[in-house]
């Protein structure tokens, strides 16, 4: 089943950011996930957040298990670690040489609830996985990563080499087409975005977009995929934002 992406191809989900999701944004693109209280204050200001906004988003953060506080800022909790592990795994994916073989997953557990299985689906979407019919997933074979040893409790994993035509099979189980369109309208839209504010609502949108790249070996891609291009994107802009601002803060 594709995976999910925009209905409309480039489309685009540009969603106005809150105090907190400035916050989040900040401390996700920043290794390791931790500011210094004046450094935050310097960052968000540029976003149109004020001290007063910024330290009822910051309390409220706290209290809901996102941040904690450390002697001299806020960190990301151990919580939203994994979230800042699944991010990274989306802008600099780990691959290996691709000899046409395919992973497949196919699902033995029976008897589980609506939840149970939605959850399941979300973690093989996540593994960039999808689904060829129902209980069956499968991808080729070259991402540089072991399939989680819970999964043997609920499915079993093979290796596998379709008759069919690989590229066919990619074009038929990613909407390719799909998420190339929106990821050249992030492109364009981000080329033509100054302002500050606007331009991390781009971004966000971007590290929304990333994860639905299947990251295909090359030979299974459109001609001009722009993969490489928006993560690099996206990478130059977290170089160049977080280490302005901490020039800045030094200088100050």
């Amino acid at each position: 089943m594709p995976m999910n992406v925009p209905a409309r191809p480039g489309a685009l989900e540009l969603r106005p950011l809150s105090a907190r999701s400035v916050v989040l944004s900040l401390l996700l693109g920043t290794h390791p996930p931790e500011l210094p209280v004046r450094e935050l204050v310097r960052l968000v200001e540029g976003f149109g957040v004020g001290g007063s906004t910024l330290r009822a988003a910051l309390s409220r953060m706290v209290a809901a298990g996102d941040l904690r506080r450390t002697d001299t800022g806020y960190r990301l909790s151990d919580r939203l670690l994994d979230r800042q592990r699944r991010q990274d795994d989306a802008v600099h994916p780990r691959t290996r040489a691709w000899d046409g073989d395919w992973e497949m997953v196919v699902i033995t557990a029976t008897g589980r609830g609506p939840a149970e299985r939605a959850d399941l689906r979300a973690r093989l979407t996540a593994l960039r996985l999808a689904e060829l019919r129902e209980g069956v997933w499968l991808r080729p074979a070259n991402l540089a990563r072991a399939l989680p040893g819970d999964l043997d409790r609920v499915a079993q994993h093979y290796t596998a080499r379709p008759h069919r035509s690989a590229r066919d099979l990619a074009r038929s189980l990613w909407p390719l087409d799909a998420w190339s369109a929106t990821a050249r309208a992030l492109l364009a839209h981000i080329a033509r975005t100054p302002r500050p504010a606007d331009r991390l609502t781009a971004f966000a949108a971007v590290v929304r977009h990333l994860p639905a790249d299947p990251v295909l070996p090359p030979g299974l891609l459109p001609a001009d995929w722009p993969g490489a291009e928006l993560r690099a994107a996206y990478t130059d802009y977290q170089r160049e934002l977080i280490g302005e601002v901490r020039a800045r803060v030094r200088g100050a």
